[in-house]
């Protein structure tokens, strides 16, 4: 079972930076779709950015595009999010996902097609 762990976040006043890492326990093919999704009180949960670890495709959120930079560390299973020039309407939880065995292509938002999840974790951004 692939465990996702979860590290970053917290609070930053309006166009600070914050970082996000997740590392997988384990990625068992060479190609997955891994990313991260938030989710603010009151709202369904939305795709911000996921990458294709075989090849490095990314894909972002229009409201976040030119601000976050998703990377991956595929040595270590880990992939990140550098959040910059945040905006108050970037507060949420964001959570890791993997859609294990992927390539991201289609509709990369669909939480349905994630199986596994991190702890979440809260970036709070003031303004």
């Amino acid at each position: 079972q692939v465990q996702l762990v979860q590290s970053g976040g917290g609070s930053v006043q309006a166009g600070g930076s914050l970082r996000l890492s997740c590392a997988a326990s384990e990625l068992t093919q060479s190609f997955n779709c891994m990313g991260w999704f938030r989710q603010a009180p009151g709202k369904e949960r939305e795709g911000v950015a996921v990458i294709a670890t075989a090849d490095g495709e990314t894909y972002y959120t229009a409201s976040v595009k030119g601000r976050f930079t998703i990377s991956q560390d595929n040595g270590n299973n880990t992939v990140y999010l550098q959040m910059d020039s945040l905006k108050p309407e970037d507060t949420a939880m964001y959570y890791c996902a993997l859609d294990r065995g992927s390539y991201c292509l289609g509709k990369w938002a669909n939480t349905q097609r994630y199986r596994f999840w991190g702890q979440g974790t809260q970036v709070t951004v003031s303004s």
